[in-house]
């Protein structure tokens, strides 16, 4: 469910950002329209899914997707948008498209911005998951809810150190190719 959530919610947020980077006019609504669903809590998110995808791992995931758009798409078009003037010149200059410029300059070096936003995805999309179990969607959350309906604090504290553990290490392994980014393509933000 994790792989699935954030392939997705990479897929669709850099989708997003590029669009509102490319119709400005459409960014503040888009972006707004994305804070408005994260303002919304994850349960509520999940019950609010569950008439139109039933009870499983597909509210889920579409939770997950829901919740991690807004870092993404909002870390792309923040990065493609100040992309400093001299850069662009110098590709105008060379005689670029303004699709060559997007795509081979502009997206480029917002790509440890784009990393930051991912970064602040994996976490959202390993939360939401765990919360998942509350609708039988498995995984370690179902493990974690059936130790709370048992009272069970053994398992409570082994999944949720579980759980834990995981959430750091991939925001480490995130951080890294973030950090790798950065060294690589320079922080002009």
């Amino acid at each position: 469910m994790f792989l699935v959530a954030l392939f997705f919610s990479i897929l669709i947020g850099v989708f997003i950002g590029i669009f509102t980077y490319r119709n400005p006019k459409f960014a503040a609504p888009v972006l707004n329209g994305l804070n408005v669903v994260e303002s919304v809590p994850d349960v509520a998110l999940l019950v609010l899914l569950l008439p139109i995808f039933g009870i499983g791992t597909e509210p889920t995931i579409v939770a997950s997707i829901l919740y991690s758009l807004l870092p993404i798409a909002r870390n792309t078009y923040t990065g493609l948008s100040n992309v400093p003037r001299v850069y662009i010149e110098i590709a105008e200059a060379l005689g670029l498209t303004q699709r060559e410029v997007l795509f081979q300059v502009r997206f480029p070096l917002s790509l440890p911005l784009i990393a930051g936003g991912i970064r602040i995805a994996v976490v959202f999309t390993m939360g939401v998951v765990t919360l998942g179990g509350l609708i039988a969607a498995g995984g370690l959350g179902a493990a974690l809810q059936n130790g709370i309906q048992l009272y069970d604090m053994g398992t409570i504290l082994v999944t949720g150190a579980w759980v834990g553990f995981l959430a750091v290490l991939l925001d480490g392994i995130a951080g890294i190719i973030e950090s790798t980014l950065k060294a690589r393509y320079g922080t002009w933000s």
